[in-house]
C-alpha cells in the first residue's frame, strides 16, 4: 500500500496530478480541495493517498491532509458510491461542508451534489451521521487530556482492527482499559492489554 507520495509536482489538473518522487511520476487522481491546496508545478509537496486496485487498473488517489481521505474512505465504505463519486462530492463540497450537513441530516445539500440521489443521500446521511457525530465529540470535547485519550483510543482501535479484533469488542475494551489505567498509558501498552 502507498501511504503518501513526497516529491515535485510536475503536473496538475482539476482532475489528477503527477507527482515525481526521485525520477518516479506518479499519477494521482486528486479532489478540487486537493487542487486548491497544490504547490505550483516545479515546488515540493506531499499527499496522503488511496491505492484502489481493480481487476483493470490500479488507481492512486491524493488528498491534502489526512482528515479528506478519512471522508473520502467513509464515503466509499457506503454502497453506491465508488471512489470517482466520492471525488466528485469531495470535489462539490468542502471536506466540514460533507461531514456538517451529514450532521444536520440535510438531505438537500448532499443531494445537490452532481450524481447523488436521493436514495444514495439518505443511506449516506444514515450510514454515517452516527460516526460523524461520535467524532466530532470526541475533537471537539474538552481539551488536552481528553482528546490526547482520544488519539491513544484511536490509535490503538486502529491497531486491533488491523489485528482482526471485530471493532465492536476492541471499543469496549478499550474504554474500559482507558477509564482504569487513565490517560497517560502508552499505546503499545493499551493494545497489549486490549490483547489479553
Amino acid at each position: 500500500m502507498i501511504a503518501y507520495v513526497n516529491g515535485i509536482v510536475t503536473y496538475k489538473d482539476p482532475a489528477y496530478a503527477i507527482i515525481d518522487v526521485n525520477g518516479v511520476g506518479y499519477e494521482v487522481r486528486i479532489s478540487l480541495q486537493t487542487y486548491t491546496s497544490l504547490p505550483d508545478i516545479g515546488a515540493r509537496c506531499k499527499l496522503v493517498t488511496f491505492l484502489n486496485i481493480r481487476e483493470d487498473a490500479h488507481v492512486l488517489y491524493g488528498f491534502g491532509g489526512s482528515d479528506e481521505k478519512k471522508l473520502f474512505l467513509d464515503l466509499t465504505s457506503i454502497s453506491g458510491i465508488g471512489p470517482s463519486t466520492a471525488l466528485v462530492m469531495l470535489s462539490s463540497l468542502s471536506s466540514s461542508e460533507i461531514r456538517q450537513g451529514i450532521i444536520d441530516e440535510d438531505l438537500r445539500l448532499i443531494q445537490s451534489i452532481k450524481g447523488i440521489g436521493s436514495k444514495t443521500a439518505q443511506r449516506v446521511i444514515l450510514e454515517l451521521r452516527d460516526k460523524i457525530r461520535k467524532e466530532e465529540l470526541v475533537s471537539t470535547g474538552p481539551k488536552s487530556a481528553e482528546t490526547s485519550s482520544g488519539t491513544l483510543r484511536s490509535e490503538a482501535l486502529a491497531a486491533l482492527v488491523t489485528l482482526g479484533i471485530p471493532k465492536a469488542t476492541a471499543e469496549k475494551s478499550l474504554d474500559a482499559i482507558i477509564k482504569r489505567e487513565g490517560q497517560s498509558i502508552s499505546v503499545e501498552n493499551l493494545i497489549k492489554l486490549a490483547l489479553r
